[in-house]
């Protein structure tokens, strides 16, 4: 069986940079996920999920 390691895009990189982080440890990206991420909000006593930025997840096999 194959193992799994899931990487994500770190605030200071970019996705060509995670790809090559996953090619050095001997990975290769065989599904992409993008999970939204939100910040409460309190308007007129009642709360808001508003989206901030986006967490880019990869998940690698080994070669």
């Amino acid at each position: 069986m194959s193992s799994k390691k899931k990487f994500t895009v770190k605030e200071n990189e970019n996705i060509q940079d995670c790809l090559a982080r996953m090619e050095q440890e001997g990975y290769t990206p065989v599904r992409r996920i993008e999970k939204p991420v939100f910040m409460e909000e309190k308007k007129k006593g009642k709360i808001e999920y508003k989206p901030i930025s986006q967490k880019i997840i990869f998940e690698g096999v080994k070669k």
